[in-house]
């Protein structure tokens, strides 16, 4: 038998947002300078991760001879310069948030990003106030496939893990998740459609999936 649903945890990249498309155009650009191509191995190097890890492992995949920092610097001036023009909800999006506050759950985002990136994803949607929690890179000391994220989010939601539906798109978060005993439902997109999503009670098309729906609850009349 399900254990009942009492609060839903969010991932942001790639699950909220179309960001890893972004960056996936903006890494290009990062690796073109440098005589190297954005492919989806490369893709998979760095995707889930906090930066500054994701970095240092395409520093070591690619064998550069710059600092990860460094890197990562003048990758986020390019990925935000195009953040401007190409950010979009994923499907499904706006309608899942109605739905979960239909039903009178607390949500929450936990993210491997930064604190001041989630603020500006979520902010140009004004959607920072219908969270009661978020949590960012900044907020754990091991990132993601470690559990540590998602089971702070469910003491924070004030909810057993079991309890807490949590939505990943990416191998990492799945298995961070998976690992901290949530309901986990994972959402690949076309960079992460090959990633392990072993322990997921369920693969869906996306966040209007009628399996996340019923899970929350009945639709209202």
């Amino acid at each position: 038998m399900t254990t009942p649903i009492r609060a839903v945890c969010f991932d942001l990249d790639g699950l909220m947002f179309n960001t890893e498309h972004v960056f996936f155009e903006a890494g290009g650009e990062l690796l073109r300078r440098r005589g190297h191509e954005m492919t989806i191995e490369v893709m998979n190097v760095l995707i889930g991760r906090r930066p500054m890890e994701s970095f240092k492992s395409l520093v070591a995949y690619l064998k550069l001879d710059e600092s990860p920092e460094a890197l990562l610097e003048e990758s986020r001036e390019i990925f935000h310069a195009m953040l401007a023009t190409r950010l979009a909800p994923m499907p499904g999006l706006f309608e899942l948030l109605d739905h979960i506050e239909q039903h009178g759950l607390p949500k929450g985002v936990a993210t491997s990003s930064p604190r001041y990136y989630l603020n500006d994803v979520l902010g140009q949607f004004s959607l920072l106030p219908r969270f009661c929690i978020t949590l960012t890179a900044e907020d754990v000391t091991q990132g993601k496939p470690n559990p540590e994220i998602y089971l702070k989010a469910a003491r924070m939601l004030s909810v057993d893990p079991a309890e807490m539906l949590v939505m990943e798109d990416s191998q990492a978060g799945t298995a961070a998740a998976v690992a901290a005993g949530a309901h986990v439902v994972s959402i690949p997109h076309e960079f992460t459609a090959a990633h392990d999503f072993a322990g997921a009670r369920h693969i869906a098309g996306s966040l209007a999936d009628p399996y996340i729906l019923e899970l929350i609850g009945p639709k209202s009349a």
